[in-house]
């Protein structure tokens, strides 16, 4: 007879089990933040061996996404903005994620993303600790220093307040403003949040 390699109490990897782990990450993402969150504790706290959480959802970043039910892979996003001239890293950035924004099909879900952020303080604090983490592992090759993370943060909290004021609010008149007037706008920003002399 075949022996379970499973430690006592631990659930078999169900549906239920699926969901039990997504519960615990939401809560430990919320409670914790992303870099405090480890795949074993949140195993742990579903009751599930550490092997399943990795057989579902596989690296933490995964995890993570799926916990917050985010409508798009931010690495997958940002990966074409690195490709390219540092000096135009702001422009490449602005344009990548304003056209994720303009697509018809996938807007619906990320303004609804962005509403649930606002109103809910678990998934405000799930995006608020983890997106620039995630963010910034893409972003880490072109943007460096001590202040990385600052920068990177700096960058995404401008795109997130653009992309509310533009989408889910509706303001004129950067609500109508032509997508690659935008970027214009946008890109110097951007760069200098990213690259920009430090001052001090």
């Amino acid at each position: 007879m075949a022996v379970s390699g499973r430690g006592p109490g631990r659930r078999p990897g169900t549906s239920d089990t699926r969901g039990a782990i997504l519960a615990a990450a939401r809560t430990s993402f919320a409670d914790k933040g992303f870099e405090r969150t480890t795949m074993r504790g949140v195993a742990s706290a579903a009751g599930v061996a550490p092997g399943l959480v990795h057989h579902f959802f596989g690296a933490k970043d995964d995890l993570f996404l799926a916990a917050l039910a985010v409508p798009f892979d931010p690495r997958r996003m940002l990966a074409p903005a690195v490709d390219g001239p540092r000096s135009r890293l702001g422009e490449r950035l602005a344009r990548t994620v304003l056209h994720t924004w303009e697509d018809e099909v996938r807007r619906e879900s990320l303004v609804a993303f962005l509403r649930a952020a606002m109103t809910s303080p678990e998934v405000a604090a799930v995006l608020r600790t983890g997106m620039p983490v995630i963010a910034l592992g893409v972003l880490r090759e072109v943007v460096t220093g001590p202040d990385a993370a600052v920068r990177v943060e700096l960058a995404f909290s401008q795109l997130v307040g653009v992309a509310l004021v533009r989408y889910v609010l509706a303001v004129e008149p950067v609500a109508s403003l032509p997508v690659d007037e935008l970027v214009v706008r946008l890109a110097p920003v951007l760069q200098q949040h990213l690259l920009g002399a430090r001052r001090g």
